[in-house]
Order: structure tokens, then sequence, then C-alpha cells
């Protein structure tokens, strides 16, 4: 045996085996043992109740929906409450919310609008290549025409039903009427025809309309707005 290198012997009846832990040729099983000797020894210890425990209580959600629909059908509430709510449905149908900042026309006013707007970023492909540039100027009218004019109005001045209806009748064309206020659904049924209406007031926006009733045409390649007192 060669002095400063640990080894350990394996005798058996066949033959001798010397087995160098430092060697790589070493049995796997030698590693195994010398590696969960070198492990710490995980255990469980029972560190008793720390403080009061209860059981969970809480009920089931679907269970507490269930009785809470059960008891209102049963003291009639669940049938109040879907008849408010089909009232405020209808309600919101029939009577739609007046377009705020509009007013009945006081002096008369007529302006023209440019439709024209201008691409702020390039429109590309899926390949990515440019088909409409930014700063493309692109007028809805050089593609399409306004066929009929716009008649804004509100519908609960009578005036201004009557200058509607007036203008529908006129000989000079079409025209559409948008309501800004009023019952859209009872004036279809009066008048037999559509009529429209302005939710959000997201056209009187757009077309700079702050009196009604007003009357939208096609003028060239641009929108002519007159606001007039019928």
């Amino acid at each position: 045996m060669r002095p400063g290198k640990p080894h350990f012997e394996i005798h058996s009846r066949r033959r001798q085996t010397r087995i160098d832990p430092m060697s790589t040729r070493a049995p796997l099983p030698f590693f195994a043992l010398l590696l969960a000797a070198s492990l710490p020894i995980a255990h469980a210890e029972d560190l008793g109740v720390v403080g009061p425990t209860y059981d969970i209580a809480e009920p089931d959600l679907l269970e507490a929906i269930e009785s809470r629909l059960k008891h209102m059908e049963k003291t009639g509430e669940l049938a109040r409450k879907q008849n408010e709510h089909r009232d405020r449905v209808v309600a919101a149908v029939e009577k739609p919310a007046p377009v705020a900042g509009l007013t009945a026309t006081v002096t008369r006013r007529s302006f023209f609008i440019d439709p024209t707007w201008i691409l702020d970023r390039d429109i590309r492909n899926a390949e990515g290549a440019i088909l409409f540039a930014r700063g493309l100027r692109v007028n809805p009218l050089d593609h399409v025409s306004l066929r009929e004019r716009l008649v804004f109005f509100d519908g609960r001045d009578r005036r201004q039903v009557a200058f509607a209806r007036q203008v529908l009748a006129s000989p000079e064309g079409g025209a559409k009427p948008i309501l800004v206020a009023g019952e859209p659904l009872g004036l279809m049924r009066s008048w037999k025809r559509r009529v429209f209406y302005d939710q959000g007031g997201s056209l009187t926006r757009r077309l700079g309309i702050r009196q009604v009733p007003a009357v939208v045409s096609q003028e060239g390649k641009r929108l002519r707005i007159d606001e007039v007192r019928p």
C-alpha cells in the first residue's frame, strides 16, 4: 500500500478488488453511499396546536345565489326587478337621451365643411409594403356622394317636426330625418318611414352643428350646413 493515498480493500474468495475513492472508475454504488451519508437527515416533528382551529363555514357561492333568487321569486321581488329592467330598456329605445349642447335656432347660420382628412401614419400590407403613405389627403366626396340631405331636428318641438316633414316632402330630392331629441319609434309609426337618431351627438359634433333644425347637403367637394328657423 502506497502512503498518502487512502484506499479500501474488499476481499472475496474469488478475487481481491482495490477501490480508490478518488478514482473515476470506482463502482457507482460506492459514490451513492458517500452522497447519502453527506446529506442532512430530513425529519418531521409535531409542533402541536399554535392557536384555535375552526371548521370552514363559508357557504357555496352558487348555493347562496340560488337561495337568494328563490327568496326573491317567492316574495315577488324578482318579478318586480325584471319589470323595472324591461321598462328602462323600453324607455331608452322609445325616448333616448337628448343630444347635449344643442339649442333651437335663434340666428340663421350657413357654413361649409371640407371633409378632407389627412392620414397620420403609413398603411402597410401584410408584407410590409406601404399602401398609403402618411400625409395622404383623402376627401370622401371624391369617391361617394351625399345622395340625400340630412335633416337634424328636435322631435319635442312641433315647429321643427313640421319643418322636417316639409323637407322630406320637398321636390328637391330625398332627405334623411335625424332626431337629436324626442321619440324616434313614435315618429316612425306616425310617418311610416325610418327615422334616425344621433346617438351621443357624434354626427352633430363632427359637422359643427350648434342649432337645430339644420340641413346638411353637398356642394361640390364640400358639405353645406344650414341652421334655419322654421
